[in-house]
């Protein structure tokens, strides 16, 4: 099954829309039946769907149902999925919470700021996770947020280059920690970590050899189960260290 990505539709189409002036109609005027539908109606209905159930349950079939339209009514606002993962995108973005940084705050404090935000973003709307974005939609949400984002990386010591790349890098951080998070709750949804070492605990004890998997049984057992906040805190750590090192040489 492809992935789900953003920048797939028409992107003339979907500039068009995400830049469209407030109350604006689609092109060529709105030939809906129900009164009050709008694409702001159209977008927050398709989030409030693919929050509820994911993407895979996003349809234009399902959406025109969840809106009480025809699908057909539901083209009249959105040309077809592709561009409404844009609109979908740049709105969660364009929503988000942003945390104005204090004139005086250190850049650490700054950039893990950024972090949690997005962390929450994914908590909030998790099929963002789920979506490729490598092109992400240039719409109003998307360059407000990249703007806010910079912000946390002004005047530390970086190129313009080198500000983007830090974003990047520090974003693939919390993309991945949010997914993995999100399958170790899915998991526990199912099974709770008690409840699999209880069944598994019998057979790994006489399996696991201490002497042929020394590590591996004295580090497994020191960590217990998964914990994502151990490892947030700890992968955050990483990368503001490794930041702040760079920074360091640079300096000297």
């Amino acid at each position: 099954m492809a992935k789900d990505r953003s920048g797939a539709g028409d992107p003339v189409r979907t500039l068009e829309l995400l830049w469209r002036e407030p109350g604006q109609e689609p092109r060529g005027g709105r030939r809906g039946p129900r009164q009050g539908l709008s694409v702001d109606a159209v977008v927050l209905a398709a989030i409030g769907l693919a929050d509820e159930e994911g993407l895979a349950a996003l349809t234009m079939r399902a959406l025109a149902q969840r809106l009480g339209v025809t699908p057909m009514t539901v083209y009249t606002y959105v040309p077809g999925k592709a561009e409404l993962l844009d609109l979908m995108l740049d709105e969660a973005y364009r929503t988000m919470e942003r945390r104005e940084a204090g004139a005086g705050d250190p850049w650490r404090a700054k950039v893990t700021r950024v972090a949690e935000e997005n962390r929450d973003l994914l908590v909030r709307h998790p099929w963002i996770a789920d979506l490729s974005v490598t092109r992400p939609p240039l719409g109003p949400g998307v360059i407000g947020k990249y703007e806010h984002e910079l912000a946390a990386f002004e005047g530390i010591g970086l190129t313009d280059a080198e500000m983007d790349a830090a974003l990047t890098h520090l974003l693939g951080f919390v993309h991945a920690t949010a997914l993995a998070a999100a399958d170790a709750e899915a998991h526990n949804r199912r099974q709770s970590d008690e409840e699999w070492w209880t069944v598994s605990a019998p057979l790994l004890e006489r399996a696991m050899d201490a002497e042929r998997y020394p590590l591996a049984v004295r580090v497994g057992g020191s960590v217990g189960a998964y914990s994502p906040d151990t490892v947030w805190a700890f992968g955050l750590r990483c990368v503001l260290d490794g930041l702040a090192r760079l920074l360091d040489t640079r300096e000297g």
